[in-house]
């Protein structure tokens, strides 16, 4: 195997940069330029331990010397900039030193009978990527998102899906009536209708596999996605709170479906 070309560039000028610039700072752009940036080692490792190659390496001057062998070799290319330009493209508030452009992954097929969550225009990145992070430690391996939720390749949803990304099959604007291809049930949280998860957990009602519907963090399910819902699930909270967060929601369902496959 030959060396990775190592570039070294020192224009925040360079046309390579401002595209980085745009990854990183642009919620959406990875859908023009077909390549998403992963900030930071661990999102790194758990690209390389799915055996996920990156594009392109960027390194940080002072970091490049101490990067460990399986950083510095991941990708074809590596590019080193100044300290100063990677802080100014970086969307931490502590910049990581380090990261990866990664090809986006072709647009996947809808698998009707996967283990899937959907995602109904939940639009806090924060919230997605804790829900892909919860369906990956499931067994939910399908998220299949209905237009008007977050991008799922955004740098602030990566960041909060830990690595999740790598383990899943997303399908990103996915539109209601794409859902008829799904031959799993359809089950619909909800914070005032239907049976509570605890009571569908006894009575064995919890199919397995199923898809989950998530809806948005103000409005919930919309009213055509319930229609489609097999079952209506809600959560019991006997320390009186209205509502739950939808990531935290999302953690307790998935967990139960989980769980329930397990013990049968």
């Amino acid at each position: 195997m030959s060396a990775p070309e190592v570039q070294h560039i020192t224009s925040r000028d360079n046309a390579f940069l401002k595209d980085l610039r745009r990854l990183a700072q642009d919620n959406t752009g990875y859908r023009k330029q077909g390549r998403f940036w992963a900030e930071g080692e661990h999102l790194g490792a758990a690209a390389l331990a799915r055996h996920v190659t990156p594009a392109i390496g960027v390194f940080s001057e002072s970091f490049w010397p101490l990067a460990p062998a399986k950083y510095a070799q991941a990708a074809i290319k590596s590019i080193v900039i100044p300290d100063s330009l990677f802080a100014a493209i970086s969307g931490l508030e502590s910049p990581a030193q380090m990261g990866f452009v990664f090809d986006l992954p072709l647009v996947a097929a809808l698998q009707p009978v996967m283990a899937s969550v959907i995602l109904d225009r939940v639009q806090d990145a924060g919230n997605v990527g804790s829900i892909l992070r919860s369906a990956s430690a499931f067994g939910f391996k399908q998220v299949i998102a209905l237009k008007g939720t977050a991008a799922l390749w955004s740098p602030k949803v990566l960041r909060a899906g830990m690595g999740a990304h790598w383990g899943l099959q997303l399908i990103e604007g996915v539109a209601l009536a794409d859902l008829a291809l799904l031959a799993v049930p359809i089950v619909v949280t909800s914070s005032h209708r239907g049976s509570y998860l605890h009571q569908a957990i006894a009575n064995q009602a919890l199919p397995m596999p199923c898809a989950w519907a998530l809806g948005h963090e103000g409005q919930g399910v919309s009213a055509e996605l319930e229609a489609l819902a097999r079952l209506h699930v809600r959560i019991a909270q006997p320390g009186g709170e209205e509502s739950l967060n939808v990531a935290a929601a999302a953690a307790i369902c998935l967990h139960a479906s989980a769980a329930t496959s397990l013990v049968g």
